[in-house]
């Protein structure tokens, strides 16, 4: 089974995080659903030209009614293969010519401050004297 879409020539994709999950009425509520479950994820956008859009649309159907997760394949910055999982896409017919647009599940970034909490740092503040 063909179940990943890869970007064959251009620059890295831009992924648009998507924010506003939790306000209710935002037009990105649906994201928190999909993204329900016991590990933290992010989901971001990323639209995307192609030849054949509606033909990357029935591969992710088909893939997605056998159970399989699509993927979307592409090169970082520094040229890396990367895969990301997709959960949604939608075929644009631009003028330009075809687009798809792809909604990626993303590995949340924690930032390395977030690993100590302030009560540490009052503690070494005052003194406080360990064993």
């Amino acid at each position: 089974m063909n179940n990943k879409i890869t970007i064959i020539e251009g620059p890295t994709p831009t992924f648009e995080p998507i924010e506003d999950s939790q306000v209710r009425g935002s037009t990105t509520t649906w994201t928190a659903g999909i993204l329900e479950g016991p590990y933290l994820y992010t989901m971001a956008m990323t639209t995307l030209r192609t030849f054949d859009s509606e033909t990357l649309i029935k591969r992710c159907t088909s893939a997605w009614q056998q159970n399989l997760t699509m993927f979307l394949e592409y090169r970082d910055e520094i040229g890396l293969t990367k895969q990301a999982p997709i959960l949604a896409a939608r075929a644009l017919n631009l003028e330009e010519g075809d687009a798809i647009q792809l909604w990626i599940r993303q590995d949340l970034q924690l930032d390395p401050d977030d690993y100590f909490d302030d009560e540490d740092e009052a503690d070494k503040e005052e003194g406080a004297e360990g064993f």
